[in-house]
This record gives structure tokens, C-alpha cells and sequence, in this order.
């Protein structure tokens, strides 16, 4: 009997949650209409080598700050790599990054990350 008497309050909730109607249980919120496009960013870089030498030309047509750098690794063992320091390139804005190896260079990329 004392089973019973626990058990029915529980019993007595779970009725009056099912009984609710549609509307006054949560649900999430859908919109109508596509997704919002992504916001672009990211400056648009060439980079050349010329012997040991290379020069980056980041472009940043978006309105957010890109904050560039150029990365060098050179090609022997014991020349050493080097990191630029960031650039923070604006909108509408063209920087020139440059750096060099004392031998070849083996490869050049950018580095991006939001500015502030």
C-alpha cells in the first residue's frame, strides 16, 4: 500500500504533462529563408622568389583586418627559417612582406588570423 501512495504524484505528473497541448510544449525556433552567408576574409597574397630572396604582396579586399605573415624555410639544414612579424593588412589595403634564406629557400607561405 505504501508503493502505491508513492507512486502517485509521479503518476499524477506524468498525466498532466502528456495531456498538454501542442503549443505549450518548447520547441525550437525556425527560421524562414536561407542561412546567413558566411563573412568573407582573408587577404589575397602572391609571393616570389628570387634566389635566396622573397617578397609577399597580401591584398585585403573585406572590410575585416587580416593580420598577415610571412613564413620562410630554407632548403639546407642549417640556414635558418624565418617568421615575419604580423602585418595587420585593413580593407582595401595592399602590404609588402619580404624575407630571405643565406642559401635556397625550400618553401614561402602566409599566415592569416583575424585582426582586431
Amino acid at each position: 500500500m505504501r508503493l502505491s501512495r508513492s507512486l502517485a504524484p509521479v503518476t499524477v505528473a506524468v498525466a498532466l504533462v502528456l495531456s498538454l497541448p501542442c503549443d505549450a510544449s518548447p520547441h525550437a525556433r525556425v527560421r524562414a529563408g536561407k542561412p546567413p552567408a558566411p563573412k568573407l576574409f582573408g587577404a589575397a597574397c602572391r609571393t616570389s622568389v628570387n634566389g635566396s630572396h622573397v617578397v609577399a604582396y597580401c591584398h585585403n579586399p573585406y572590410v575585416d583586418t587580416d593580420r598577415v605573415r610571412l613564413h620562410i624555410e630554407c632548403a639546407r639544414w642549417w640556414d635558418i627559417d624565418t617568421d615575419s612579424a604580423p602585418v595587420d593588412t585593413g580593407p582595401a589595403m595592399t602590404v609588402r612582406l619580404t624575407g630571405r634564406c643565406w642559401k635556397e629557400v625550400g618553401s614561402v607561405w602566409i599566415s592569416h588570423q583575424k585582426g582586431h
